[in-house]
């Protein structure tokens, strides 16, 4: 079977490669003829672990091709995706559907002009309820009834987990009334159903629904844990304590009850913000939504206040070394990274910023430029007077600690993802903060700096 994917950003190029790893014929196209030149010569333009090899494993294959030709790509296809973009439109928080629109016609005009084959269009791209109807309508402008059919088919990729995610699903939702786009996407989908991955058929509008639910439920769920986590610290609990407790209810689970210092990334802030605006206009607010949004942009901003306080009220002329810059662990990504609305305060009030990461310096570079970028996680710890821990690399947790604390000039850590535990901290000398646990601190006599900072 052949299919084309619209769009090579994180959706289209990694499912397009995975398809291309179930044994169909994927061709991806993008308008970027850089982007496209780079992926032809096996240059990955974004992080994912795994994502690479995959690449170069079936594009040696000859199974996943690259091209700005579009309708060298859709000649023959079966089913063509649209994994575009859909950002936050500026003023309102609705989706910006401008490029799914904009793809629509230019395969309603393609297709136009090839010979024979019913085609399905599906949206992979995270798009609002009424979307599949307006492409229907975009697509019957330039094509007979009979030609096309429209599908959703929403993608449940987490960001450093997308390859296992898309070969290992939860599940797989086909939104479509076509029997036709059924059982052709339940094809694409068959190496699943030896795995016996339960697929969900419902309408196009329901499909749609979902993928917008799933995300602000799961962000409901670690706003929550937020919540939980001050009033933990308030009357002396435990959060991870009170997490395990309840999320070993198989009603509720364990995943995503994980304190912090507020969710970002590409998908829950937009996600919630576009779903808060379709309730708006169908006279059903969702309330709950819009508070999730509010508290945690208000808990961002209140990250940078906790640093402050533990450097004693005042970061003026002080150096903190910050380890971590991406919204979570395994991806290049900074989109509404926590990062970006705690450390630009800190710069203002004076502080000089001293940061690692491992792979998302390149991208903080641009949206945080006054930061001072270091190659490794030492030379961001020599001589600063605290270290926040900011995003949980697999490399951060298990940092020499004698070695963090004989470069420190002050034995401070503000652990924003519970890395660590209090005690094994308060031993090792470390004046310690986390999240939702209570702080602690080492005997005045037990720490040189800290006699010096007394």
């Amino acid at each position: 079977m052949r299919i084309a994917m619209i769009g090579t950003g994180y959706v289209g190029l990694v499912s397009g490669a995975c398809f291309s790893e179930f044994g169909l014929s994927v061709t991806c196209v993008d308008k970027d003829a850089d982007k496209i030149a780079r992926l032809q010569q096996g240059e990955v333009p974004i992080y994912e672990p795994g994502l690479e090899q995959l690449v170069a494993v079936n594009k040696a294959a000859g199974r996943l091709t690259f091209t700005t030709d579009l309708k060298a790509a859709l000649n023959g296809a079966e089913a063509v995706f649209i994994a575009v973009g859909t950002p936050s439109r500026r003023g309102d928080g609705h989706a910006d559907l401008s490029y799914v629109f904009a793809a629509a016609a230019e395969i309603a005009e393609t297709l136009a002009e090839l010979p024979g084959n019913r085609t399905i269009v599906v949206t992979k791209s995270t798009v609002p309820v009424g979307t599949g109807r307006r492409l229907e309508h975009i697509l019957s402008m330039r094509l007979p009834a009979g030609s096309f059919d429209v599908a959703s088919n929403p993608e449940f990729l987490r960001e450093g987990s997308a390859i296992q995610d898309f070969m290992r699903p939860d599940r797989v939702v086909i939104g479509t009334e076509s029997e036709h786009a059924r059982a052709v996407l339940s094809a694409l989908y068959r190496p699943l159903y030896l795995l016996e991955t339960p697929v969900v058929f419902t309408t196009i509008e329901t499909a749609e629904l979902i993928k917008y639910a799933a995300n602000a439920f799961l962000a409901t769920k670690i706003t929550f844990i937020n919540q939980v986590a001050d009033l933990c610290e308030a009357v002396g609990a435990d959060v991870q304590d009170v997490a395990r407790g309840i999320g070993l209810d198989g009603r509720i689970g364990r995943k995503f009850l994980h304190a912090g210092p507020g969710f970002g990334g590409s998908c829950f802030p937009k996600d919630c913000a576009a779903l808060v605006r379709t309730a708006e206009e169908a006279g059903r607010p969702l309330t709950m939504v819009e508070r999730v949004l509010e508290i945690n942009d208000s808990r961002k901003r209140a990250m940078a206040d906790r640093i402050v306080e533990a450097c004693g009220g005042s970061v003026a002329g002080k150096t903190i070394a910050v380890l971590g810059l991406t919204f979570k662990p395994n991806t290049d990504d900074m989109r509404e990274s926590p990062s970006l609305s705690i450390l630009p305060p800190l710069v203002e009030a004076g502080a000089t910023i001293r940061a690692f990461d491992p792979e998302g310096m390149n991208e903080a570079r641009k949206l945080l430029p006054d930061l001072d970028y270091c190659d490794d996680v030492w030379q961001a710890i020599d001589g600063a007077d605290a270290l926040v821990l900011l995003t949980e690399w697999n490399e951060f947790r298990a940092l020499d600690l004698a070695r963090v604390k004989s470069l420190l000039r002050a034995p401070i850590v503000l652990d924003l993802r519970n890395i660590y535990q209090p005690q094994e901290m308060a031993e090792a000398g470390f004046i310690y903060h986390s999240i939702g646990r209570t702080g602690t601190e080492p005997p005045l006599d037990s720490s040189p700096n800290l006699r010096a900072i007394a």
